[in-house]
């Protein structure tokens, strides 16, 4: 057989073939190679790293959403973003926000009878107001509301600051042992970043211990046993000493005694105070707040004198000096974006400014177990980068005018200019 017939029969079998052998015939397409991210820079007249440290002149590089480099001097190239007259810092924590709470269109704090549309967009101002006041990362305890919108904000439909939430806390004092277990289990398997426990009476209505030392402890060792932190809402002394050793950190304890406070700091335990913020809050927004749940005339002459005796109770917290004070503000409706108060109201109260900063950056981030992740300007750290108008460790009103914030290495506002 010649070269030509056997060049037409092989041809002729191929043309004959069934067209499943001929679709395994592997074809590669062509992809071009990914374009690497373009560096981001962002000079800093001053740069406070969240940890203490506070430098001049400096020059921060950012690499597909986390910080590369961090290197004295301005780089040859022009920077991206140049704040010599700025002071740059890490992105601002809340450890304590109620995101979710808002006044309804008729300016009262009331929920019911709206729409979820209605809802849904009170919720998404909180966010982003928030987010544009410089904190790139808030705790929410709690509302099962945040899972939603937490999960929104982490797939980029939302603006908004990195959020964690409890879902709703566990309050009634008639649960059983083993319901308070069976509950923690259920916050964790809805997604729950920690559990929150209301374990005394509001301090409106004196703040008296309601939850027995044992349910206390219970309720916490069973969400370590879990994996989840936990949040406890407690005002009476009584209830801070029944959190000492068993869980993560106790919120407001305004009634707690100095020697309970030393004893938690020997403990490991964080104490959250909400000075500064939450019940001054409710007397600028008094009328938007009275006749609802227990915000009464009383309740507001009661919140009147402890807005002046925070103060002093403030300056003897202060004294105790092994404690860890978390940054964290009860932020509440009316006071959407308003976060940065709690932290001037320390300063201004006696507080250090740069321990002040350091436990709304990096102290806050460890209590929250992100302490690798954010909460401090160094290399490998996430890119939570914000810009403020003048030195807050000379006047801490500074932290009202934030210029910039990038949150992952993307920038939502930049009003530098």
């Amino acid at each position: 057989m010649t070269k030509s017939v056997r060049f037409r029969a092989t041809a002729a079998a191929l043309l004959l073939a069934p067209l499943p052998a001929l679709a395994q015939v592997a074809v590669t397409p062509f992809t071009p190679a990914p374009e690497k991210p373009a560096p981001i820079t962002i000079h800093a007249g001053e740069l406070i790293d969240g940890k203490g440290g506070v430098r001049r002149d400096m020059t921060i590089t950012v690499l597909d959403g986390k910080i590369a480099a961090v290197r004295k001097g301005k780089p040859a190239a022009a920077p991206t973003y140049d704040f010599a007259r700025l002071t740059v810092l890490p992105g601002l924590i809340d450890t304590h926000v109620h995101i979710t709470a808002h006044f309804n269109d008729e300016n009262r704090a009331i929920e019911e009878g709206e729409t979820p549309e209605q809802k849904a967009l009170k919720f998404s101002e909180n966010v982003y107001l928030t987010l544009m006041a410089g904190f790139t990362t808030v705790q929410s305890i709690g509302s099962n509301d945040d899972f939603a919108l937490r999960a929104a904000i982490a797939n980029g439909r939302l603006p908004g600051p990195r959020l964690l939430s409890s879902g709703q806390p566990l309050r009634d004092p008639k649960l059983s042992l083993d319901a308070i277990r069976q509950t923690i289990a259920t916050r964790k398997a809805q997604g729950a970043d920690l559990i929150k426990l209301m374990v005394t009476k509001s301090i409106r209505d004196g703040g008296d211990q309601t939850w027995t030392d044992e349910q206390i402890a219970v309720a916490c060792d069973e969400a370590k046993r879990l994996g989840l932190r936990t949040w406890v809402h407690a005002h009476a002394d009584s209830a801070v000493r029944a959190a000492i050793g068993h869980c993560t950190a106790v919120t407001h304890a305004q009634l707690a005694k100095l020697d309970t406070l030393k004893l938690a700091g020997e403990k490991g335990l964080y104490i959250e105070p909400t000075f500064g913020l939450v019940q001054p809050n409710y007397m600028r927004n008094k009328a938007k707040y009275l006749g609802t749940g227990n915000y009464t005339e009383d309740a507001f002459k009661y919140m009147e004198g402890n807005v002046q005796e925070n103060k002093d109770k403030w300056r003897r917290f202060l004294t105790v000096t092994n404690v860890t004070y978390l940054s964290g503000g009860d932020t509440n409706a009316g006071a959407e974006g308003d976060n940065a108060r709690e932290i001037i109201w320390r300063v201004q109260q006696g507080q250090d400014p740069m321990k002040a900063i350091m436990a709304a950056t990096s102290i806050d981030a460890r209590a929250i177990d992100l302490g690798d992740r954010i909460g401090a300007i160094a290399p490998g750290m996430e890119a939570d980068i914000i810009a403020v108008d003048g030195d807050p460790l000379k006047d801490i009103t500074a932290l009202w005018r934030v210029r910039f914030v990038m949150k992952g290495g993307k920038v939502y506002k930049n009003v530098s200019e």
